[in-house]
């Protein structure tokens, strides 16, 4: 039976400023959510967007305000082990609230792992690989500590991918700033671009124009999310990969998109999706309809992470790979052992449930007061 579900808000740090086309980011915030079992098993959830209001329409604070009052006492008392029954009701009587619903999900999908002895891959369909590659978002704005900071990784090991965020200033200076990268990495690394919804169609053209001929590999949500007829045009106009983001918010988004051929990739995120269940939705949409699949990130923590981490395992094809990097971006780890990044790639953690311990302790001491 589920006894007590609890949300927490912890405000980390993050190592350098994130600079995206609505927001910069010196901090997140990671709304970490425990179920609590009669049978001692407790499971851990991750609800944690971007930019307070400036990315969606949930924020920390929204997020858990809204299980405290709403979904703790609908929840509260039901079969622990029936995860299917619990999230049923709670889609049933719960409108929106996409992220929260995800953390519950998790929380749940984790300690039922936990009580059967399996990772939530299993729960999932079960994993066909143990590691995903990982893409890092250089996201400083200045051009030489970009390519110093790539130059890093690809010492280290740790990234071959590199995701720019750009959109905030002109066309012409943001396509300056990525082929300069692109120049001095050469074929050692793929290179991305995130706009963030900032261009209108005119500018997209301009700007994607510049960055195929230069040799970008990934375009992605280049234009506001609702204005799907100038995706499918993108699309369909370049050979680069054009990929949607902010435009999928779950099953039926995907389903609409693909139905119009509206982009070549889908970035899938669990809490953009409103959960583990309805992103393996999206990504059954995007893989019956041809479309390429991205393991996305909304910058989570560890707990986020690893569940991101346990869904993408279960893909029989990742064409684009993933960014599940949001636990490196941060100062501060909340689990006990931070999850493994070798070679190129964030290693699918293998214990049950999500296979990570929080450290209850630190958390006492991080959560906001």
């Amino acid at each position: 039976m589920i006894r007590e579900i609890e949300t927490t808000l912890v405000d980390v740090p993050t190592i350098r400023p994130h600079k995206l086309s609505v927001a910069t980011m010196n901090t997140q915030t990671l709304v970490l959510v425990r179920i609590r079992c009669d049978d001692g098993i407790e499971g851990w959830g991750e609800a944690t967007t971007i930019g307070g209001l400036a990315y969606g329409e949930e924020s920390p604070e929204s997020i858990k305000a809204n299980i405290d009052t709403h979904i703790a006492p609908l929840l509260e008392g039901m079969d622990a082990g029936r995860v299917a029954v619990a999230m049923a009701k709670l889609r049933k009587s719960v409108q929106g609230n996409r992220f929260a619903k995800c953390a519950i999900e998790t929380a749940l999908l984790d300690a039922q792992g936990q009580r059967l002895g399996v990772p939530v891959s299993e729960l999932l369909g079960g994993r066909v690989r143990d590691a995903l590659p990982c893409a890092w978002t250089l996201a400083s704005g200045d051009t030489a500590k970009d390519i110093a900071e790539a130059e890093t990784m690809l010492d280290k090991r740790r990234h071959r991918i590199f995701k720019l965020k750009i959109g905030a200033r002109s066309v012409k200076e943001d396509v300056d700033h990525v082929l300069a990268i692109k120049r001095a990495l050469g074929e050692r690394a793929s290179v991305r671009v995130d706009v963030n919804q900032a261009w209108s169609e005119l500018d997209a053209v301009r700007g994607i124009a510049a960055l195929e001929a230069g040799g970008i590999d990934l375009i992605e949500q280049p234009v506001r999310a609702d204005n799907r007829a100038a995706l499918r045009r993108l699309a369909a106009r370049f050979d680069v990969a054009v990929m949607a983001d902010e435009a999928l918010h779950g099953p039926v988004d995907a389903f609409n998109i693909a139905r119009i051929d509206g982009a070549d990739v889908y970035a899938v995120k669990i809490a953009q999706s409103g959960g583990l269940f309805p992103a393996q939705q999206v990504a059954a949409v995007a893989q019956l309809a041809g479309i390429g699949l991205y393991g996305g990130t909304m910058l989570e923590g560890g707990i986020g992470t690893a569940a991101s981490a346990h869904l993408c395992s279960t893909w029989s094809e990742l064409a684009w790979d993933t960014e599940l990097f949001g636990p490196l971006l941060l100062t501060e780890e909340v689990l006990e052992e931070p999850l493994v990044y070798q070679d190129f790639a964030l290693q699918v953690p293998t214990g049950p449930g999500l296979g990570v311990r929080i450290d209850t302790d630190k958390l006492q001491r991080m959560r906001r007061k």
